[in-house]
């Protein structure tokens, strides 16, 4: 085989024994040409738009830039695999089989009973880096994540930033790290356990891209994109555009062993082709993945569920979609307020049942917010196809003031929604230092200046004037300033709150035990027929009963946000405890090691008192004489 012709990837530079295969994607360019060192090499064009060339010689380490006839006009690599000096600067040769993996055993990620931890690379420690957050994972294992859902590390403009504005899509930032940073990150998580999926951005490209001085047929006007050039996978000379995304999905599972993907915004991945793009995606990262099974989740705002069905049966192939449902119902219960996007959710019982039961609230009847249907069917899919959330990047931001949800609620209401959230059937997400009652705020922080500052300052702005009280001028003045080092700094947890809150960190690790080990609870995600039921109580308490295979394993979580709730008798049968058993309360949000008020004594067979802002969750017991056989525990740990 000659030198440079085993290439792993279409695009990019890629090392072998003897020299470095350099190739691109230029179909609007005669000519290109490499230039090393203030040496320039002409390239050899390929048919559909390549341009290739293979140097002897030339290693790792190596620093190339492109031009198409100007020498004095360079270019990153739009493939580069690492960028030390920023976006503008030189592309480095980067050998991915350097590093000595760990992880020979490591199977990947199911989807069933993942528990997702969404993290911040750059405000996750105070040095944001992949070397510092590496010190953390054990802390996150012994709670009970075990898949970590970093947000986007490609290369963008700026020193700091959340990422979705990428312009190099392959370049892990400079800002976090090195390629081998990221890997050793990735290989100590898997060495304790923990499932690593990456969230990437294929809907637009961020501030600062280059991509129309290779082709301007990487964007298309046919279609509406709020973030910026709609990209190209449908139209005339698309193919490398198509590949470029698709090779990226597998790119990341192949050299960093990523277990997954989150793929941001699918429903802006427009495309009329016979195969969707977001199939492509799922098919080339399985592919990449081999042996290993992977974690593939989309955001898809309009909540479209052939993202998650078999491509075989018309879908796309991936495995669980976001349920913005099930957190604004949350949030409205949590508040009071049902706002701006929050207008359809009522925050009630009923609608938490739902949510239980079936994932996503709207599949397809009128959402008056957007006054058109939202939403598809979706009562087939299982409880790990939805994944549920209190608090995310985006929703702590749109508060305007970027405060956790810790701090506009009240603990005990929060607690119970925790409860809620970390045992029901849906798979659970956490925001990075919601485990511990984190208060630090997350605004929105992207690192510009002038015009294009002022640009993101009035979107922002316009965004978060959809509720009434982020017009207040007053308040306006006060809100962090998007493009202030200030904001991105103040958005760093203080990990010494993990120490210092640690009644929330139990109740996190409490939940997620009682999830994990528990056969009520830990089967829900397999979701068969029958496993779970529910009913409302009153416009604010409901109940949901966990079946199990022995009535003995069978749980009922109860769960009011409202006021008390005296109940003489239930006539529901879903109350009635199994077979010659009595209910017995086996946990309580209230309990005082969470900081909560206290457990209260129980007798289900008298009249007794659900209190506000409570969960609590009851175990049968065998009854002898009329009375249970033992006396109830404390909390189940």
């Amino acid at each position: 085989m000659p030198p440079g012709s085993g290439r792993r990837l279409p695009i990019g530079a890629e090392v072998d024994a003897e020299g470095v295969s350099f190739r691109i994607w230029a179909p609007a360019r005669k000519r290109c040409f490499l230039v090393i060192d203030d040496v320039e090499y002409e390239m050899t064009a390929e048919d559909g738009g390549y341009f290739h060339l293979y140097l002897v010689g030339h290693a790792a380490g190596t620093r190339y830039r492109f031009h198409f006839g100007d020498a004095t006009d360079l270019l990153a690599d739009p493939a580069s695999r690492f960028q030390p000096d920023g976006p503008s600067g030189p592309s480095v040769v980067v050998d991915p089989g350097r590093y000595q993996w760990n992880d020979r055993d490591w199977r990947g990620i199911r989807p069933i009973g993942v528990v997702l931890y969404e993290m911040h690379i750059g405000t996750f420690t105070r040095e944001g880096t992949f070397v510092a957050a590496k010190e953390k994972l054990a802390k996150l294992r012994a709670i009970g994540i075990n898949c970590l859902e970093i947000m986007p590390i490609n290369e963008f403009e700026g020193e700091f930033g959340w990422g979705y504005d990428g312009t190099l899509l392959y370049a892990p930032t400079r800002l976090y790290g090195t390629p081998d940073d990221v890997r050793a990150f990735i290989d100590e998580a898997h060495r304790i356990g923990i499932g690593v999926i990456l969230d990437v951005v294929y809907n637009h490209f961020g501030h600062g891209e280059r991509f129309c001085e290779l082709t301007p047929d990487y964007f298309t006007e046919r279609y509406s994109n709020e973030w910026g050039k709609s990209i190209n996978f449908d139209g005339p000379n698309s193919h490398g555009v198509r590949e470029y995304v698709a090779k990226n999905a597998a790119y990341w599972i192949d050299e960093y062993h990523f277990d997954g993907l989150r793929i941001d915004a699918t429903q802006a991945l427009f495309d009329a082709s016979l195969e969707h793009i977001v199939t492509v995606i799922a098919r080339e990262a399985r592919a990449a993945a081999g042996q290993r099974q992977i974690y593939l989740v989309s955001e898809n705002e309009p909540q479209q569920t052939d993202m998650v069905r078999p491509a075989a049966t018309g879908g796309h192939g991936l495995d669980a979609l976001w349920n913005d449902d099930f957190h604004r119902s949350a949030t409205v219960a949590l508040t009071g307020r049902n706002e701006g996007y929050y207008h359809d959710h009522r925050g009630t019982a009923q609608e938490f049942v739902s949510a239980a039961k079936y994932g996503c609230l709207f599949q397809g009847q009128r959402y008056d917010w957007q006054d058109r249907p939202r939403g598809t069917a979706g009562l087939d899919l299982k409880p790990w196809n939805f994944v549920h959330f209190l608090q995310n990047h985006d929703q702590i931001a749109n508060s305007g003031t970027g405060a956790r949800i810790g701090q506009i609620t009240s603990p005990a209401r929060l607690r119970a929604l925790t409860a809620l959230q970390l045992l029901g059937p849906q798979t659970p997400m956490l925001f990075q230092g919601q485990e511990f009652g984190a208060s630090s705020p997350f605004c929105y922080f992207a690192d510009h200046d002038g015009e294009f500052a002022d640009t993101v300052r009035q979107g922002r702005r316009e965004f978060i004037s959809q509720f009434p009280n982020l017009r207040d001028k007053r308040l306006i003045i006060q809100m962090a300033d998007p493009c202030a080092r200030e904001t991105f700094d103040s958005a760093k947890l203080d990990w010494a709150e993990c120490e210092n809150n640690a009644a929330v960190v139990l109740l996190h690790r409490d939940l997620l035990k009682l999830r994990q080990t528990h056969k009520a609870f830990s089967r829900q995600a397999c979701a068969r027929d029958g496993q779970i039921d529910g009913s409302v109580l009153s416009s604010s308490a409901f109940l949901l009963r966990f079946f199990a295979e022995q009535q003995s394993d069978e749980r009922l979580l109860l769960i009011n946000f409202g006021k008390d709730l005296v109940i003489d008798s239930l006539p529901d049968p879903l109350f009635a405890p199994p077979q010659g058993q009595q209910w017995r309360l086996c946990w309580s949000s209230e309990d005082a090691s969470y900081g909560g008020s206290g457990r209260r004594p129980y007798d289900f067979q008298k009249r007794w008192v659900l209190n506000g802002d409570i969960a609590l969750v009851l175990a049968s017991v065998k009854v002898s004489n009329g009375r249970p056989a033992s006396p109830g525990p404390t909390n189940d740990r």
